[in-house]
């Protein structure tokens, strides 16, 4: 029997025309994707203007971080207007993270700088991030240090700037950051640590709370350490320069 020999067809290369078809369809893959992102991060910043913010990210993962090491997962996200949180602690978080909160447009440039030189010089301070920054990061990403996590946090920054506006950032704020290990928001920190509502706040429990921001799981409010019950007394005085607050 004859044995019937097929031809080998030549591989074809790809030409320019292949080339700039491939481009065009990356291109608009990515434009899509690219009009996607920007529609539903701006649908969510304006939902959450008119809508309490239920879970953030980090709630996520300090859950998932808890239930893989075996601790009980504890949460305790209790969400109050802004006109049922003290003064005082608004004050507090003002003096201790972002003393130009009212004045500025999301960014604080001149402590960003001296952030900046400090760690260049190996001294460990809190970074440059106001109010609205650590708003935007703690609501919409995730914790980290990368540039995309960083660029994302200055676009989101602008955006609930221009969107809500100084009183909403700051009741979204006192409303989801962390507080305590599993507490989150004004309301369950004053029930937690004071064992009272957070509009009953005095000015030292307010410093007290604000003391511990930097590291909410290590420290505690109460029956504190020197270096925090220093914070609260370095936060009371800067509180007495705040004044009334204008948003």
């Amino acid at each position: 029997m004859a044995t019937k020999i097929t031809a080998k067809k030549p591989t074809r290369k790809p030409n320019k025309k292949d080339e700039a078809s491939f481009t065009s369809k990356a291109s608009r893959i990515i434009g899509k994707l690219l009009l996607w992102f920007f529609g539903v991060s701006i649908f969510l910043v304006v939902l959450f203007k008119f809508v309490p913010v239920p879970f953030t990210p980090l709630m996520a993962i300090r859950a998932i971080e808890n239930k893989t090491s075996g601790k009980d997962a504890i949460l305790s996200h209790d969400w109050e207007p802004l006109e049922n949180i003290s003064i005082n602690l608004q004050k507090a978080v003002i003096a201790s993270e972002d003393g130009s909160f009212i004045e500025h447009s999301g960014f604080d440039f001149n402590a960003m700088q001296k952030a900046y030189k400090n760690n260049e010089r190996g001294r460990r301070i809190k970074g440059g991030s106001t109010i609205s920054q650590q708003t935007a990061k703690n609501v919409f990403l995730w914790q980290g240090r990368s540039y995309i996590r960083k660029g994302l946090e200055a676009y989101f920054t602008v955006l609930i700037e221009l969107i809500w506006g100084k009183e909403r950032i700051m009741e979204v704020y006192l409303n989801s950051i962390e507080m305590g290990n599993g507490v989150y928001g004004a309301q369950a920190a004053s029930q937690y640590w004071y064992r009272k509502d957070a509009a009953n706040l005095t000015p030292i429990q307010a410093a007290g709370i604000a003391a511990i921001l930097p590291n909410p799981r290590k420290f505690t409010a109460t029956s504190s350490s020197s270096y925090i019950n220093r914070r609260k007394t370095k936060i009371m005085k800067v509180m007495r320069t705040v004044g009334k607050i204008k948003y």
